[in-house]
């Protein structure tokens, strides 16, 4: 994994800086290529309909209908029967209101997404699911030869990541994180900014992450009949059924697995894969991490809910630039160097000195990827084959951040880290914790 991260570096930056040069890639136009020319529509399957599922399914939809996109949802998957029901209802309402001219694609439903995954014309897959499931879907995705826009945090564990990383590199497939703020002009021009040299010398970075709240209660209840508990558990221990553990059954509020460690590590990972993604870009390490993490959290009994509350961390790059992390509002991310500071959220972006933001990039600075849709840019690279702005090697390492923070709270000690060979140095018991023992047959 070192070497393969060693040669991806030059990749990377490589692509983001002729893609930067150029745009948004150019879509090759049938007459060039015949009948199975990339401009012919994709077609696309959602896997995992839930919160964040109908996020990314309509965006994929709307992205989809832009005529250079063109991509059509053909497939929706989901172990809860009345989400994926509900979600093929919206797809056809906005396919009939939208597509006037022609009829909309048939929309198929299914409850298992390996029998979607086996279908041959689906060129693509985005992927919604709880963080337990992203690997396993992923992979099998993966080896199926389909395109993949993965929720964040990209896997579970490290381990995972590691494993989803060769998947997608071995089947030679199109993997864009779920990390939109790559898209968002406010924290590309603060990363510019930073690597440009606006701040000075970079020795600080902050980041800001909110906090989870309430109890979950631990109360046994009837399995709904319409939803596969036992395949919804999948490689964690069978537990008893209670809607706090799952998603609630009259809405798409948000679900109590985002609490539940088995499932989520919280907010460490579920806005901390945003916000450590945009500390890793401004850093220049895309590729790479701290090597140092020592980190502290409030585990308050709140019945089933036992992710971290209120946390602070520090860590340390191997350049030694501090990487600060806590909890607080808003979320975001500050740069501090030895001539200035930026605060990046998703709200605003601010500077001081003031004049940083003022004066624009220049030619020869640093002018990273390009992005404006995050949906849209992954549609795209499954026509040109390029990298997208977030590709599963940028995803993973932003996870790592998250969960080596998890891991140090949990074992109350500064961690060593080494971002070349992904293991802790020399503590065992750390290096025991980058994964866990998956139940059958859900393994990776």
């Amino acid at each position: 994994m070192g070497t393969t991260s060693i040669r991806r570096r030059g990749f990377l930056k490589a692509s983001a800086a002729s893609i930067a040069c150029i745009g948004v890639p150019t879509i090759v136009p049938s007459y060039v290529l015949g009948k199975d020319a990339p401009s012919n529509t994709l077609r696309i399957g959602c896997i995992g309909t839930g919160r964040m599922g109908h996020g990314d399914m309509n965006a994929c939809l709307r992205s989809g209908l832009d005529p250079q996109t063109n991509a059509h949802i053909v497939a929706v998957c989901d172990l809860d029967r009345r989400r994926v029901e509900h979600a093929r209802q919206q797809c056809d309402e906005i396919y009939s209101d939208k597509l006037t001219d022609r009829p909309g694609p048939t929309i198929e439903m299914f409850d298992d997404y390996r029998e979607l995954l086996s279908r041959e014309d689906i060129d693509g897959v985005t992927i919604s699911t709880p963080d337990h499931w992203h690997a396993l879907v992923a992979i099998a995705a993966a080896e199926s030869g389909k395109a993949i826009y993965l929720q964040k945090p990209l896997t579970h564990t490290i381990a995972e990541g590691q494993k989803l990383v060769a998947a997608v590199r071995k089947n030679n497939v199109i993997l864009q994180t779920g990390s939109q703020q790559r898209s968002d002009h406010r924290f590309r021009l603060a990363c510019e900014l930073v690597r440009s040299g606006r701040i000075g010398k970079l020795h600080t970075i902050r980041v800001q992450l909110p906090t989870d709240h309430g109890t979950g209660e631990d109360v046994t209840m009837s399995v709904p009949e319409q939803l596969n508990y036992d395949m919804w558990l999948g490689p964690t221990p069978r537990m008893p059924y209670t809607e706090h553990r799952v998603h609630p059954q009259s809405d798409f509020s948000r679900p109590g697995w985002l609490q539940i460690e088995s499932y989520c590590r919280g907010m460490i990972t579920g806005w901390g894969a945003h916000m450590f993604d945009i500390a890793q870009w401004g850093h220049d390490s895309d590729d790479s991490g701290p090597v140092e993490m020592e980190a502290s959290g409030e585990f308050p009994d709140r019945g089933l809910f036992n992710v971290h509350t209120e946390f602070q961390a520090e860590g340390r790059y191997a350049d030694g630039v501090n990487l600060l992390a806590s909890s607080g509002t808003p979320a975001g991310v500050t740069f501090e160097g030895d001539a200035g500071s930026i605060v990046v959220t998703r709200s605003s972006l601010t500077a001081q000195p003031g004049g940083i933001l003022r004066e624009p990039i220049g030619e020869g600075e640093v002018h990273l990827y390009h992005s404006d849709n995050h949906m849209q840019n992954f549609l795209q690279c499954m026509r040109t084959h390029q990298e997208p702005i977030c590709p599963v090697e940028v995803g993973h390492r932003s996870n790592s951040i998250c969960v080596i923070t998890h891991l140090a709270m949990k074992l109350g000690r500064k961690l060593r880290w080494n971002p070349v060979t992904e293991r802790f140095v020399d503590d065992q018991a750390a290096n025991d914790m980058l994964d866990y023992e998956h139940r059958k047959p859900w393994t990776v």
